[in-house]
């Protein structure tokens, strides 16, 4: 224990402070995935739509979010528009607001994939036997979307999960802020805390992620 400098964790309420700001990661990450899978669902859509200039735009949208590392759009939101147009945005707000536009633009991505991805005879099908197009999608294509669509987008949310180890960048204390002020306060007494505070951190992380993804592996193979 000594060695790997677990022990810091019994002293004091070291352990929950982990646990809490883990909880403040998951939280973030959850408010996230709230807004952009149903923004995500409703911009997929409208890029398979064939309004070109409605489909522009979300493409430009789409590749500004993907090409731009999620830490830029961190400090964009959180130092950069506070000082532009004077607001108070908490470090918690700002992180929302990021996630929220990549899980959106990673979600309409995922949709437009999945629609564009059941064959044209399937339509053409449904319209021969007298479906109008709303029951074609209600029966047809909506159950195939769905089954390409929910694994994806439980990987996309244990990506998201993850990737909230940013945001200590811009102030908010999660799980690895909380680590960091662990082990600068127990520099001293337990040199090695930094090892097994880490070692912490991955293990909890890798609980927080692991059941998402054998439920997306277990999708996948149930519906291959």
């Amino acid at each position: 224990m000594q060695g790997l400098g677990l022990e810091v964790l019994l002293k004091g309420k070291n352990a929950a402070r982990l646990l809490s700001g883990l909880g403040v990661a998951m939280r973030i990450s959850l408010v996230s995935v709230l807004i952009s899978i149903p923004l995500g669902i409703l911009l997929g859509v409208l890029m398979t739509r064939k309004n070109i200039v409605i489909r522009a735009i979300l493409k430009i949208y789409l590749e500004i979010i993907r090409i731009m590392p999620q830490l830029v759009l961190l400090f964009i939101v959180f130092f950069g528009t506070t000082r532009v147009f004077g607001w108070n945005l908490s470090g918690e707000t700002a992180s929302v607001i990021v996630f929220s536009l990549w899980g959106t633009a990673e979600m309409s991505d995922l949709v437009r994939g999945a629609l564009i991805s059941i064959p044209q005879h399937q339509y053409e099908s449904a319209a021969a036997l007298g479906l109008t197009p709303a029951q074609t999608y209600l029966y047809i294509i909506i159950p195939q979307t769905v089954r390409r669509l929910i694994p994806l987008s439980i990987n996309l949310i244990t990506r998201m999960i993850k990737t909230t180890s940013l945001i200590l960048m811009i102030g908010v204390v999660e799980v690895l802020k909380v680590a960091q002020q662990i082990i600068e306060a127990n520099r001293m007494s337990s040199p090695n805390a930094a090892f097994g505070i880490y070692l912490t951190v991955f293990v909890l992380y890798f609980l927080a992620c692991w059941p998402i993804s054998l439920l997306a592996k277990a999708l996948e193979k149930r519906w291959a």
